[in-house]
């Protein structure tokens, strides 16, 4: 899944291998300029389910805050403060 923060320019993609990749964002108003991804962090502590192979499932933004939510399917949440 992939989440965007709606006050900062963060952007987080959840696969199934367990981790959380966090990227900061620009896109500019020039369409002929590309936009800008840069990588910030990669959030690892959710294990992979064994029978089917999924990781994180979900992850959500803090609304005003830089934390992240993340929750997957082995069952736990995690709240991540420094992103």
């Amino acid at each position: 899944s992939v989440k965007y923060h709606t006050k900062y320019p963060l952007m987080a993609s959840a696969s199934d291998d367990g981790n959380v990749h966090i990227f900061h964002c620009t896109v500019y108003s020039d369409l002929m300029r590309n936009p800008l991804i840069v990588p910030v962090k990669i959030l690892r502590g959710h294990a992979i389910h064994k029978q089917n192979k999924l990781g994180v499932l979900t992850s959500v933004f803090h609304p005003t805050q830089p934390w992240i939510f993340t929750g997957g399917a082995d069952g736990r949440i995690f709240l991540w403060q420094d992103v």
